[in-house]
């Protein structure tokens, strides 16, 4: 049910352009995967998505699981069903949500357990009960549960997050039941190079569907991060697909492609919008700023989103000023489009061999441009 196919290798780098195939279609990598934490991309429905060119979209089993149950979802078809959403989906285990609740949970081997934020019950999750609520939610691709260790972190603290990362994995693959659903393996490691190559050398053995690279983007420096990627990424099976876990930047999605990543999330774009931000070519503009309150110019006229092609900077700008919510809906078609296209471009430049030059031009645009304004 799941296979992945490399369709071109740049000649000068890891990147490659590919195709995973799932039950509920095909995702042309490399690719931006749109957020939807509580089964909905906000502000977004379905048919957004798809126009804005989204292939697969994730929700998070920890929210799932808090509200409203994974029993609701279950009883409504599964997540599919429940959201509307005919495309491939991905879970995140919960991992990473949980342990950023570091004054609300205690962790073991056994798992994790922790407060509700919600009414502040005591709930346990462990790499069995994670499988099962990922597996009542029905997604396509699911995600092993792991420990996440901070930045910054010492060594010992991440060897020993990793390990248990490690056989919580074997506990996912013996509680997993459900054909129809691929399970991924998280590498984890923190900064350290040597503990990720292991971590991946490890989860190499179970020959999974797919391999994800976690625990970046939670405060190291940016060139630690791309570091970590480098070094990770190409230990992974070329034949499978690989996944770099909360990341959404032009710059450090061109640079992850370059290391031979394939399928990139984040939040960023819809967060963006909910606070007036639009992202335009790699730039971040503020539309409560004076310069955007009198331009009748298009957001970015090279983009083909529906914000773009009916809609002036001015208009967008007063709608943020005016807090109306449909300055969120706007700016979070566009700000999906941004990345989806983006992504989509880089897999053009692999498939047409000239992803040097493509890669090139876009670094020098976005190290050289405000990012912020």
């Amino acid at each position: 049910m799941f296979e992945f196919v490399c369709q071109q290798q740049c000649r000068h780098s890891h990147a490659r352009a590919g195709l995973f195939h799932t039950p509920h279609g095909s995702v042309a990598t490399p690719r931006f995967m749109p957020v939807g934490t509580l089964a909905n991309v906000k502000t977004l429905t379905p048919q957004h998505l798809e126009g804005a060119g989204a292939q697969m979209v994730l929700a998070n089993t920890y929210h799932l699981h808090l509200q409203p149950g994974e029993e609701i979802v279950a009883a409504a078809g599964g997540l599919h069903r429940f959201m509307g959403w005919s495309g491939p989906i991905l879970t995140d285990s919960g991992g990473f949500q949980v342990f950023s609740l570091s004054e609300m949970r205690q962790i073991s081997d056994a798992g994790v357990v922790f407060r509700s934020p919600h009414d502040g019950q005591m709930i346990e999750l462990s790499p069995e009960r994670a499988i099962r609520i990922q597996e009542q939610l029905g997604a396509d691709v699911i995600m092993a549960f792991d420990e996440c260790p901070p930045y910054p972190a010492s060594r010992a603290v991440v060897t020993q997050a990793t390990q248990r990362t490690l056989h919580w994995l074997e506990r996912c693959i013996a509680a997993k039941q459900r054909p129809d659903q691929a399970l991924f393996g998280i590498v984890q490691g923190g900064v350290y190079g040597d503990i990720r190559r292991e971590c991946a050398t490890a989860m190499l053995a179970y020959d999974l569907p797919g391999y994800a690279i976690g625990g970046v983007s939670v405060g190291e420096p940016t060139t630690a991060m791309h570091e970590i990627v480098a070094v990770t990424a190409p230990l992974l099976p070329t034949h499978k697909p690989r996944y770099l876990m909360g990341v959404g930047t032009h710059l450090e999605m061109l640079r992850a492609i370059a290391a031979g990543v394939d399928l990139f999330d984040c939040v960023i774009p819809t967060r963006l919008a909910r606070h007036g931000c639009a992202i335009v070519q790699g730039n971040r503009w503020n539309l409560k700023n004076a310069r955007f309150r009198r331009d009748y110019a298009p957001l970015d006229p090279t983009c083909p989103c529906y914000t773009c092609g009916t809609f002036s900077r001015a208009y967008l700008s007063h709608l943020v000023r005016a807090k109306e919510l449909l300055a969120y809906t706007l700016l979070s078609i566009h700000n999906v489009t941004e990345l989806i296209g983006f992504t989509q471009a880089a897999r053009q430049a692999i498939l047409e061999d000239h992803f040097p030059k493509f890669a090139a031009e876009w670094e020098q645009r976005l190290c050289t441009s405000s990012h912020d304004d």
